[in-house]
């Protein structure tokens, strides 16, 4: 598990490199003092990409964290092991979406008769400016990569990702979503790992025609100003309700690779609202709100 994250993690920067031309990712090896630890990669200030962020880690603890045991009470308080790999994607030109990968394994109770193990990750695609053609072809790579292992999965996992990534608080959706699962070991150890491999493969060729097609799309200030505060709307949901942010802060791991997912520049202004008919009211009108990808604009 751990040989195949540490070559995903190179893999994505290799291809994250080659996409953006001139950025190179700078790398921060650490040690959790409680037990672990991992390696945070940074491309910051490139070409393509304002901030780029690809971290493995391999964690564990004595005592699970409330994060992690609120939804299975029986495995509160055991013994826990967390390996994993985040990619956050903040890109320069606001046509260019954002993009949000994970894959993770986690044991509980290792050192019991029982141990629990779970697989969970997937893939999401928040764009400042929505183009039909690229939520598409991102949802047709979604469905394609967990079709191998059942055709209810996509359905599935799609519907996960719009109720995961959604803001509560202000009834709107992150982004068009993609993939989410948690808590998966319905296949047997080998499937769901091969399936856990199957997401993780193809997030990077699901993502970067995306990225080619929107990367020297001329844009302004006025486009700028509303990357920024769509940007917003992302720091809002990782800090407020991601269950991953949560569980590093919960369980004393590294803040400052806890939080590589925030962009390095944002903005809020109060009772900032599109106006009617433009691109920007657009996206909140059509794009983010749940719909069937797969065969195009209804």
């Amino acid at each position: 598990m751990r040989d195949f994250l540490q070559g995903l993690q190179d893999s994505v920067c290799a291809a994250l490199e080659s996409e953006d031309g001139s950025g190179r990712f700078s790398e921060d090896s650490w040690e959790r003092p409680e037990g672990g630890g991992g390696r945070t990669r940074i491309l910051a200030q490139g070409a393509v990409f304002e901030k780029a962020g690809v971290a493995f880690s391999h964690v564990m603890g004595p005592a699970l964290p409330p994060a992690a045991s609120a939804r299975r009470p029986e495995i509160a308080g055991k013994s826990w092991s967390a390996a994993g790999v985040s990619v956050v994607l903040h890109p320069r030109n606001p046509y260019v979406p954002a993009a949000h990968a994970n894959v993770r394994f986690f044991v509980a109770g290792a050192d019991t008769p029982a141990p629990s193990w779970w697989f969970g990750g997937g893939w999401d695609l928040t764009p400042s400016y929505g183009f039909e053609e690229d939520a598409v072809s991102w949802h047709r790579s979604a469905r394609d990569a967990v079709a191998p292992f059942g055709a209810s999965l996509y359905g599935r996992f799609k519907a996960a990702a719009d109720d995961y990534f959604f803001l509560r608080h202000r009834g709107e959706a992150r982004g068009i979503g993609g993939l989410f699962f948690d808590d998966f070991d319905e296949l047997g150890f080998e499937r769901s790992f091969a399936l856990l491999r199957g997401v993780a493969e193809a997030f990077m060729g699901a993502y970067r025609p995306i990225v080619a097609r929107r990367k020297a799309t001329p844009h302004g200030e006025a486009e700028r100003a509303h990357q920024l505060r769509r940007r917003g709307r992302y720091v809002e949901f990782n800090l407020l309700q991601d269950r991953g942010t949560l569980f590093g802060l919960q369980s004393g791991g590294r803040t400052e690779s806890i939080l590589m997912s925030l962009p390095p520049l944002v903005r809020w202004d109060y009772g900032a609202v599109p106006q009617p008919g433009t691109p920007e009211a657009r996206l909140l009108e059509f794009f983010l709100k749940p719909r069937d990808w797969l065969e195009g604009s209804p």
